[in-house]
């Protein structure tokens, strides 16, 4: 049985964080657990982000979904990002990934947002697959544009 709880303590940032960790790997950036950490945690203590965590059965986290809130300035409302969405390989194929995203859209609902968005790696179609799966429409109408600055 696995349980879908929204990240509330100093002890599950710290869960979240060895989950962003490897999720940053994956993305080809240089493993930094304690940054990790401290990125994760100043986001929640200055309520930046919500992140929900999928724990199993055993007490280990599996997976991890990060939103991040922006408004949708003509509809004058809330629109959550779905930044980052991760399973350790030892919990894939087992629907956790799709209960964090389950969870997201309930969060976004629940906060009377207008909706979700988020976006992936134009290889990684198996994420694609189950965003389309859940619903989520690759956008036709707009092109994204994004600037770079050094650290």
């Amino acid at each position: 049985m696995m349980e879908i709880v929204r990240v509330t303590t100093d002890e599950q940032v710290r869960l979240a964080a060895a989950l962003f960790d490897q999720y940053r790997v994956f993305y080809g950036e240089i493993s930094d657990l304690e940054a990790s950490y401290r990125f994760l945690r100043e986001r929640w203590i200055a309520g930046e982000s919500v992140v929900f965590l999928a724990i199993g059965a055993d007490g280990e986290a599996t997976g991890f979904v990060n939103l991040y809130p922006f408004f949708l300035s003509g509809a004058m409302r809330r629109f959550w990002v779905l930044n980052d969405l991760f399973v350790k390989p030892s919990g894939r194929r087992r629907g956790t990934a799709r209960a964090l995203m389950q969870r997201a859209e309930r969060h976004a609902l629940e906060t009377g947002s207008a909706g979700l968005t988020l976006s992936t790696a134009i290889d990684n179609v198996k994420a694609q697959a189950l965003y389309e799966s859940e619903g989520y429409v690759r956008d036709s109408l707009f092109f994204y544009y994004n600037r770079f600055f050094k650290p």
